[in-house]
């Protein structure tokens, strides 16, 4: 143990005298109160702490002591279902303990030391194993079989080992070369976990919310960043995609958000119910919440808390959605730091490094060849929420985001006010995984599914310049050609996109059911088209009572999808096709 002792608090930055032969990162424990911090600069046998907790009442001379290791988050059974801090400490524990408000310097073991998981063998003594081979399993909830694997930094062959019911930290195998194994592993918050390969994003993250299925999909193991000003619906976004994204795991980090929003998360998310197994959706997902009220350099530690044991799942071969709500208020907290230990300040305050920790943590996602002998194949899938102040997409969070981001959804204020939900602006938003998808759906869904998706987009595109020519003289001016291209573009506006997150029917729409709601109105534009030509009258046309029906495509459930909207799609050309005087 090194220690020293404190010279200067600024904030949630101490620095230190007397720390040679600590390192950077390194875990500390502050002041008589042993607050949890980490070094962050080093000059000398001076060191700068960054401190997780609230440094008031610190003193000058208080003893600073150095772990000697980094910030080590603990990996095993019993993780899901959890509720954490940015730091790993579980918040019910600490709730039980200590009430409503954290006292400062406590610790919360992040594994249950009591709890007792049945572990089942796979392998047998004398079987070589390496890094990332699975030793065995326990079945951590009812839909999760929790892989015991060798942690990436060992290797040996197999002396004993057995079954049976054991803690975390009981020895369950052991090497001919004495290396001790057991059911929960250790790994730095910072550094990423190893991989074997990493994989082309060609399979897509189904969301079941058509506007990004359709027009802006990401792939499994890709990152998608949601921007959007105040009361635009980003954390409802996220939420949505918590509950019904197409993953084995899921890990929401709130990072900085408000109490209130906080809290309706902690006390929804345990009531929910998991559409694909019928069980509590918290048997797949652990929670990290890191508040605005708490101390702003856990803030900055949570995203990697989160990161880090979604890379501990992928490597059990399960697909991983995490979602950071929001990433903005991670770099603010690397801005007040930087601030504080009198950096150079690059664009808006923010530190000149800004963008390589934004890249550096997009990077560690992705879909990916696992290590060990056992194939398996897992991804990670990032979406981040961007909270540009005043909702100006110009600034330094939002920029350095796009630059390394692969689909952009943009949160429009306008549509938000007119209560068009979700808020995703189809004429700013872009998806770079279009092209890598395109396959998948050729495959599984319908063959011209791009074909249809981009006629679309063309209808909507042409509606905003026709809304130009609307507002200066009005759109009785216009030729039949070009209402009709309005009154389909409406369709598409109210009646796809728009998606109401908390009904039961239309909440999650599948693939398929996406692909035949946008083909019923794209027949209905096409033949709308061919009877104009024929010399039908745009209002002769829409007295044809398809409307209605159109407008009530989102309820029809899922597995009754097909035969009716293959019939409407029929009904809607025999109908117009009758109008045509030969």
């Amino acid at each position: 143990m090194i220690e020293g002792t404190i010279t200067k608090v600024s904030g949630p930055v101490v620095e230190a005298r007397g720390m040679g032969g600590s390192r950077m990162y390194d875990v500390t424990f502050v002041g008589e109160m042993k607050l949890i911090g980490e070094i962050i600069r080093l000059e000398g046998d001076n060191a700068v702490v960054q401190v997780y907790e609230d440094t008031s009442g610190l003193e000058v001379g208080e003893i600073v002591t150095c772990s000697g290791h980094p910030l080590l988050l603990e990996l095993g059974p019993g993780m899901l279902s959890s509720i954490y801090d940015g730091v790993q400490r579980r918040l019910p524990d600490l709730a039980e303990r200590y009430g409503d408000f954290i006292t400062r310097g406590t610790v919360s073991d992040p594994l249950d030391r009591d709890a007792e998981w049945e572990f089942v063998p796979e392998v047998e003594p004398g079987r070589s194993v390496s890094a990332g081979d699975a030793l065995g399993y326990v079945q951590e909830t009812k839909v999760i079989k929790h892989l015991v694997m060798v942690p990436p930094d060992k290797e040996g062959v197999i002396a004993d080992i057995k079954g049976g019911n054991f803690k975390v930290e009981d020895v369950i195998a052991v090497t001919e070369d004495g290396v001790e194994f057991t059911l929960m592993q250790k790994w730095p918050a910072r550094e990423p976990r190893p991989v074997l390969d990493k994989l082309d994003p060609v399979v897509p993250f189904i969301t079941g919310t058509r506007t990004l299925d359709t027009f802006f999909p990401v792939a499994q193991g890709g990152y998608s960043i949601i921007p959007g000003g105040f009361g635009t619906g980003k954390t409802v976004t996220e939420q949505t995609l918590a509950k019904w994204a197409e993953a084995d795991v899921v890990i929401y980090v709130g990072c900085g958000e408000r109490g209130n929003e906080m809290t309706e998360v902690l006390s929804e998310f345990p009531a929910l119910q998991d559409v694909r197994s019928g069980l509590p959706l918290m048997e797949r997902t652990i929670l990290v919440a890191n508040t605005s009220n708490m101390p702003v350099a856990a803030r900055e530690a949570s995203i990697y808390t989160g990161i880090t044991m979604a890379e501990y799942y992928r490597d059990m071969g399960y697909d991983v959605a995490m979602m950071a709500d929001s990433t903005s208020r991670w770099g603010e907290a690397l801005r007040e730091v930087s601030g504080r230990l009198e950096e150079m300040p690059g664009e808006e305050g923010y530190p000149a490094y800004l963008a390589t920790r934004i890249a550096d943590f997009y990077e560690r996602c992705g879909r990916a060849k696992c290590i060990g002998s056992n194939g398996r194949t897992g991804s990670i899938t990032v979406i981040g929420a961007v909270s540009p102040p005043g909702g100006d997409f110009s600034e330094p969070m939002t920029q350095n985001s796009l630059r390394i981001s692969g689909a952009f959804w943009a949160l429009d204020t306008g549509l938000a006010h007119r209560r068009h939900f979700p808020a995703i602006s189809w004429l700013k938003s872009y998806s770079l995984y279009l092209d890598r998808v395109e396959e998948w759906y050729s495959e599984n869904v319908a063959m011209d599914w791009k074909q249809v998706r981009d006629k679309a987009m063309m209808i909507l595109q042409k509606e905003a310049e026709l809304q130009e020519i609307v507002q200066l003289v009005g759109p009785d001016s216009l030729p039949e050609f070009a209402r009709a291209v309005l009154e389909v573009a409406r369709m598409l506006r109210e009646d796809y996109l728009q998606q109401f997150a908390f009904s039961e029917v239309d909440a999650f729409c599948e693939p398929i059911k996406q692909y035949q709601m946008l083909k019923v109105i794209i027949t209905y534009y096409d033949v709308l088209q061919e009877v104009l030509v024929k010399g039908v009258s745009l209002k002769e046309a829409l007295q044809i009572p398809f409307r209605a029906q159109i407008s009530r495509m989102k309820d029809i459930p899922n597995q009754e999808a097909t035969e009716r909207l293959d019939a409407l799609q029929a009904e809607i050309q025999n109908e117009l096709r009758k109008l045509i005087r030969y």
